[in-house]
């Protein structure tokens, strides 16, 4: 299990870890552990937020560096995967062609200009976003797309036979995954609907959409999923819990 912890975080963060084996025994529960990183993104921004009020720096500095956090601690893989994503429902071409897009090491004019849309309307809901609860609300909802994501890489189709998502529902014990990401699921919820009835409820809810959203359009667009769509559901994703705290600030 050490093993398969120290690959979920080596992967999907950039925090330091050791060397381990990357064997198909040790990756066989290595999803399990995604949302982790969810928890510690989650408990950094909190940290922020309550150091932004002891130094009562201005919102807008605080907002930028709440939106800046996730990114830094994923090194951006959500992110490269959102920008991808973009770009290939942008081009309109047949699924082949979205499927090529989406290896493409190149950066269309669509992924630069949504990437900038993101990163202004999380910024915005960062400054608009209550603290504590709020961004209780928030960090909770890092370890829900995370869930969620995992969920959909146990249970649903692969776009294509190859690639790191493939690898790892290759290799993962698919019963292990799904059991894990419904707990986590489970808790993110009660732990939003605890922090801020009204606001976490808005907040489930988008997350909700988000991820039907995910499984018609990587159905429809590509017939399966891959690990640049899991990046654009995750960014999406986290995007709507915010939007949604921002939102119902008045009742948080």
């Amino acid at each position: 299990m050490g093993a398969a912890f120290v690959i979920a975080f080596s992967t999907y963060s950039r925090l330091p870890m050791p060397q381990v084996e990357w064997s198909e025994r040790n990756m066989r529960y290595a999803i399990c552990f995604f949302p982790l990183i969810g928890a510690v993104i989650g408990a950094l921004v909190l940290g922020w937020g309550w150091v932004c009020r002891a130094l009562e720096l201005n919102p807008l500095l605080a907002a930028a560096g709440w939106t800046a956090l996730p990114l830094l601690i994923t090194g951006g893989i959500h992110m490269d995967g959102f920008c991808d994503t973009v770009d290939a429902l942008s081009s309109h071409q047949d699924r082949a062609r979205k499927l090529e897009i989406l290896k493409d090491p190149h950066t269309g004019a669509f992924a630069v200009i949504f990437c900038g849309v993101w990163l202004l309307l999380y910024a915005g809901a960062a400054a608009q976003a209550p603290f504590p609860r709020g961004a209780a609300v928030a960090a909770w909802g890092y370890v829900l797309s995370r869930a969620l994501s995992g969920l959909a890489l146990a249970n649903w189709k692969g776009a294509r036979p190859s690639g790191m998502l493939q690898s790892f529902a290759s290799a993962s014990h698919r019963t292990a995954v799904t059991a894990a990401m419904a707990g986590y699921v489970l808790l993110a919820a009660a732990g939003m609907l605890l922090c801020a009835p009204v606001g976490g409820g808005a907040a489930l809810l988008a997350a909700a959409l988000v991820f039907a959203h995910y499984r018609r359009m990587s159905h429809k667009q590509f017939s399966g999923i891959t690990g640049d769509l899991a990046g654009y559901f995750v960014q999406m994703c986290e995007l709507a819990v915010l939007l949604a705290c921002a939102l119902t600030h008045r009742w948080l």
